[in-house]
């Protein structure tokens, strides 16, 4: 279960972000590239970043860079150690992984937290109905 305010609950207009800025010079490559694929979507398109959401944006892709870094040693060394104990990485990976799907999910990056949203919203247009 996800924590959190879900996109479709955030109150607009509380120092949005209005153009994209480039990437801290500190991530890696990999949570470079995925900054620069997903800041455009919630800037621009979808209209949900503010300044103080900034941190979760990099910490979505500081863990979507080191899911992926872990990912390729282990590809390169293995799993499992010459002495037969499971790579350190493979739990680091485990970990990542799981950071960066609740991160993904409280910037709405998930399909789920999309469906969740659209439901939310659908529930708020029906009690205005009412």
């Amino acid at each position: 279960m996800t924590r959190g305010l879900k996109p479709s609950t955030i109150t607009p207009g509380t120092s949005p972000v209005m153009t994209v800025p480039p990437p801290p010079s500190y991530l890696s490559k990999d949570a470079k590239a995925e900054w620069r694929r997903v800041a455009p979507i919630l800037i621009l398109e979808r209209k949900v970043l503010t300044v103080a959401d900034m941190g979760a944006l990099e910490n979505y892709c500081i863990a979507l860079g080191t899911m992926r870094e872990l990912h390729r040693l282990l590809q390169a060394e293995g799993h499992v150690l010459p002495t037969g104990k499971r790579h350190p990485a493979s739990t680091a990976l485990l970990q990542t992984q799981q950071q960066q799907l609740r991160a993904a999910a409280e910037l709405g990056l998930t399909p789920s937290a999309r469906s969740r949203a659209a439901l939310s919203e659908a529930a708020a247009d029906d009690e205005d109905f009412l």
